[in-house]
């Protein structure tokens, strides 16, 4: 059942240290649905990061009847490695970098640059692509910000910062997975973490939490989203019929 590790973090003791946990990230959306069910039909909207945690987090806003909308960031990686995330920039424009890691990787600043002028140009087009014309949610309402996994952190922490500027007070913060230490770095940026598999170790892997893993693409976030949408209009529509 569920545990803690920490008065603000919530998880279940018997997926610890344990890989392909989930069989995909819907399944890990319906795990962490069962340990938020107090949220159930709350004032809560959850906001889904692009693309893997928007295929977790539908599920999520299915089983608890919450609101979804997406918040659009996006790692910055070096041109030779797409796994390898050395910042982000978050939808505001927010940027954040790993000084650290630029400076392992013998990044120069003009590769840095154009590293992030590269993002911003993806954050934006995935905002006109995923988002359109749409005023942005209520950030005065608590949050729940999710992902399909919290390795390095970067992603996130710049997300959560732009939320903050854009007026966030309440953030919850919902992964299937995590590195611990990443965790106990997020531990004070938001009033409680719902992760039901963290681990420990020197070596990290989101993608080892599932059995069946994929980099999803915009179309296939586009038709994860046009799916929850219509179910939530058939079930308006039956909840209007049955009255």
């Amino acid at each position: 059942m569920r545990g803690k590790i920490n008065s603000k973090v919530f998880d279940l003791p018997e997926l610890r240290n344990r890989i392909r946990v989930f069989r995909d990230r819907a399944a890990a959306g319906k795990v962490l649905a069962r340990i938020m069910k107090g949220y159930r039909k709350s004032e809560a909207t959850l906001l889904a990061v692009p693309a893997g945690g928007v295929a977790v987090a539908t599920v999520i806003a299915r089983e608890l009847n919450l609101p979804l909308d997406v918040v659009v960031v996006s790692k910055i990686t070096p041109s030779w490695n797409s796994e390898v995330g050395y910042g982000a920039v978050a939808f505001d424009g927010t940027v954040i970098l790993n000084e650290e890691l630029s400076s392992r990787l013998h990044l120069s600043q003009e590769e840095i640059q154009k590293g992030i002028k590269k993002t911003e140009e993806k954050v934006n087009r995935r905002l006109k692509i995923l988002r359109s014309n749409r005023p942005l949610p209520d950030f005065s309402k608590k949050i729940i910000l999710v992902d399909d996994g919290l390795a390095s952190g970067f992603t996130l922490r710049v997300a959560i910062e732009a939320l903050r500027k854009a007026g966030s007070q309440h953030i919850i913060l919902a992964v299937p997975t995590a590195h611990k230490e990443s965790i106990e770095k997020m531990i004070g940026m938001v009033e409680a973490i719902y992760c039901p598999n963290i681990r420990e170790g020197w070596q990290f892997a989101v993608a080892d939490a599932y059995e069946y893993w994929h980099d999803l693409d915009e179309e296939e976030v586009l038709e994860i989203l046009s799916d929850l949408h219509s179910h939530l209009r058939r079930e308006d529509e039956t909840k209007v019929k049955g009255k």
